[in-house]
């Protein structure tokens, strides 16, 4: 199997953190699939896993506010259609599929042919390989499902990138009509903390981050148009605490003081 690179190798770090909540916190976040596709990863990385509650339920915070997001949008628009940007091995679509929803799950060549040894097409999710900053993901989509509003999520994606890279690709984005994105992100101190810490307790210290906001509507600011901010909010806020241990608590209060890290929900 091909080697993964150094960022494509943190597609890793989301799945150990939902295997970690389904068996210790599933208040946090439940993944059967995710339980059942653990006897196929790589046993090293089980064994080798040095991180602590509070980066593992980092991870699996982002799977269960994304699948907040997702619930509340197909909710408001059960004609619309997700499609997650750098999908890794995320099993969002076993969590939250209604039955009739169109999913796209878009990553780089490599990792689409890895998720696809562990985790085959399910009925109404489709596998593009692509780069998620050039168009041709979302033409293919388009042209599949017409004017339909869409949903586009970037989960742990973003702080790798420059910000024009971007800024520039939710303007494409927003050229395509009714299109919504949410996505997770860190402000300056979050980003300062990443580099810091938690790359380095997950293993991945060597992974440049770039991307941050501190505020949404200056983000919206720059990337000009008709964008609007349906939401920003902190990370851990609609987490549930009990039963987390004392010091992922307050890891946890801290970051959502300061909104070290975010979601943010945009129409474009």
């Amino acid at each position: 199997m091909q080697k993964l690179g150094v960022v494509e190798d943190t597609l890793f770090i989301p799945m150990l953190g939902r295997i970690y909540a389904s068996e210790h916190c599933p208040q946090v976040l439940y993944d059967k699939k995710a339980l059942e596709l653990k006897k196929k990863l790589p046993s090293d990385l089980i064994e080798q896993n040095m991180q602590n509650q509070y980066t593992l339920l980092a991870s699996a915070s982002r799977s269960a506010n994304m699948d907040r997001f997702i619930r509340s949008f197909l909710e408001r628009r059960p004609d619309g259609v997700i499609v997650q940007l750098g999908c890794g091995l995320e099993t969002t679509y076993h969590r939250c599929d209604n039955g009739k929803t169109h999913w796209y799950a878009v990553d780089l060549p490599h990792v689409i042919e890895y998720r696809r040894g562990l985790l085959s097409e399910p009925e109404r999710e489709f596998y593009i390989s692509g780069d998620a900053f050039v168009k041709d993901w979302i033409i293919k989509v388009r042209n599949d499902v017409l004017d339909a509003p869409v949903l586009v999520t970037a989960g742990g994606l973003f702080h790798y990138f420059e910000e024009n890279k971007v800024i520039a690709l939710l303007r494409m984005i927003g050229q395509f009509g009714n299109m919504e994105v949410v996505f997770d992100t860190v402000n300056k101190r979050g980003m300062t903390m990443m580099k810091k810490k938690y790359m380095k307790q997950v293993g991945h210290a060597e992974a440049q981050m770039f991307f941050y906001v501190d505020s949404a509507e200056e983000l919206a600011a720059k990337i000009g148009g008709n964008v609007k901010v349906v939401s920003e909010e902190p990370y851990y806020r609609y987490i549930p605490k009990n039963g987390l241990k004392l010091s992922t608590k307050v890891s946890m209060a801290v970051s959502d003081r300061f909104c070290m890290v975010k979601m943010i929900q945009l129409k474009l």
